[in-house]
C-alpha cells in the first residue's frame, strides 16, 4: 500500500479557496458551511480522485510514473453525501469526470449564484456592494479592536460569536466577491488588479486561521477595496 502523507495546510487552503466554500459536484454545489449548523463548522471532505493503494475507487486509473496521491491535483472537495456517492460507484465517476468537475466548478457555481461578466463597471460595483457592506457591518460590530484580545479568552461568548460570523457570513461573502471580480477582470484598472491581489492574500489569511485553525501572517484588508469599480 502506498505510504499516506499528511495533506499540507497549503493544499487544504487552496482546495477551500478554489471550491469557494461549496461542494464541487455540479449536481450538488451545496454550501460546505451549512446554515442549519449555524455556519460554525464545515462538513467538507477532501476526496482522493485516485486512492492510496491498489484497491480503492478508481485505483486502476493511477497515472504511470511518480504520482503524489495527496497533492492538490488529486483532491476534490465534496460534501459527505457526494463523497459517498462517487466512491461507491467508481465506474460511474471516472477520474476524468471528477477532474472536469473541479476544473469547471467556479463557472458552475457562478451560474448557480447568478455571477456574471458585466458590460459596465458600475454593474460590477452593484453586484459586490451588498456583500462588502454586510462584511463591514459584522466587522465593525464584532471584530476585536486589538488582534490579541480574543487570545486571552477564546471561550468568551463574544469570541465565539465572532468566529461563527467569520465562517458563516464573512468568508462566504469574500468567496462570492472574489468570484464576481474574477469574472470581471477585464473592467479592472492596473491599480485595481494590484488591490485585488492583496485582497486575495487577505482572504487566504482569514481562511488559514478560521478554516484550518492555523495562525498565519494574514495581511490587513486593503482599504482600496472599498473603491474598486467605483
Amino acid at each position: 500500500m502506498a505510504e499516506r502523507k499528511h495533506i499540507s495546510t497549503e493544499t487544504k487552503l487552496r482546495l477551500f479557496s478554489e471550491a469557494a466554500g461549496h461542494c464541487q459536484r455540479p449536481d450538488c454545489l451545496q454550501s460546505l458551511f451549512p446554515a442549519e449548523m449555524g455556519g460554525d463548522k464545515h462538513i467538507a471532505e477532501m476526496a482522493h480522485v485516485v486512492p492510496h493503494g491498489q484497491a480503492g475507487p478508481r485505483h486502476e486509473e493511477r497515472p504511470a510514473g511518480e504520482f503524489e496521491v495527496d497533492s492538490f491535483e488529486n483532491l476534490i472537495l465534496l460534501c459527505p453525501k457526494c463523497h459517498t456517492i462517487v466512491d461507491k460507484n467508481p465506474g460511474g465517476y471516472a477520474r476524468s469526470t471528477l477532474l472536469e468537475w473541479k476544473s469547471n466548478h467556479l463557472a458552475a457555481l457562478a451560474h448557480k449564484q447568478g455571477i456574471f461578466s458585466y458590460d459596465e463597471r458600475a454593474k460590477v460595483r452593484v453586484a459586490i456592494a451588498a456583500a462588502m457592506a454586510e462584511n463591514k457591518a459584522v466587522w465593525n460590530e464584532l471584530a476585536p479592536s486589538d488582534g490579541a484580545n480574543f487570545e486571552y479568552d477564546p471561550e468568551s461568548e463574544k469570541a465565539k460569536t465572532w468566529s461563527q460570523r467569520m465562517r458563516s457570513v464573512i468568508l462566504p461573502n469574500h468567496f462570492r466577491i472574489q468570484a464576481i471580480m474574477k469574472a470581471n477582470l477585464h473592467h479592472m484598472t492596473e491599480q485595481e488588479r494590484e488591490t485585488f491581489a492583496r485582497y486575495q492574500e487577505h482572504v487566504r489569511g482569514l481562511s488559514e486561521r478560521h478554516v484550518c485553525g492555523v495562525v498565519g501572517s494574514a495581511i490587513r484588508y486593503p482599504i482600496e477595496m472599498d473603491r474598486v469599480f467605483a
